[in-house]
């Protein structure tokens, strides 16, 4: 008799055990949940001459670099505002080489107020691929709230 009150009890603490995981793994801090955001309306053009001054690509030896401004519209469908946005994409030159090898992340929105809203990221592009760009893919993702 003591056995079976013993296994059932060690049933018990572990079925409430799982359950406990079970349901703190379907609650998610709205801090820890990345908030997905869509991008709409995006073009390119040249960076105005303060900004394109001296302009070099980043990472590697420096090379010289054509400035350009990715403008479009960002949709928060979350209802609230959204902090620090990476935003991820493909961009092209005219031959369908890739502008950035081996990465998509080409920036960051500061703040994506609820709604929609314009923006622009600026990036730099070698100066030796051929324009016109081709941007493709482009999404952005952040948190509701700051991440610490």
């Amino acid at each position: 008799m003591r056995n079976a009150f013993v296994s059932i009890r060690h049933l018990l603490i572990l079925g409430v055990a799982s359950l406990l995981v079970l349901l703190s793994s379907l609650w998610t801090s709205p801090a820890w949940a990345l908030t997905q955001i869509q991008l709409t309306n995006l073009s390119y053009h040249n960076c105005p001459p303060e900004l394109a001054r001296g302009m070099v690509t980043a990472g590697g030896p420096a090379q010289a670099a054509n400035c350009f401004m990715i403008a479009g519209t960002a949709v928060n469908k979350s209802g609230k505002p959204v902090i620090d946005a990476d935003v991820f994409g493909r961009i092209y030159d005219a031959n369908n080489n890739p502008v950035f090898q081996n990465r998509n992340r080409v920036g960051a929105i500061e703040v994506v107020p609820p709604g929609e809203s314009d923006f622009e990221i600026r990036i730099s592009v070698p100066e030796e691929m051929p324009t016109p760009l081709k941007l493709e893919q482009f999404k952005a993702a952040g948190f509701v709230g700051k991440v610490r």
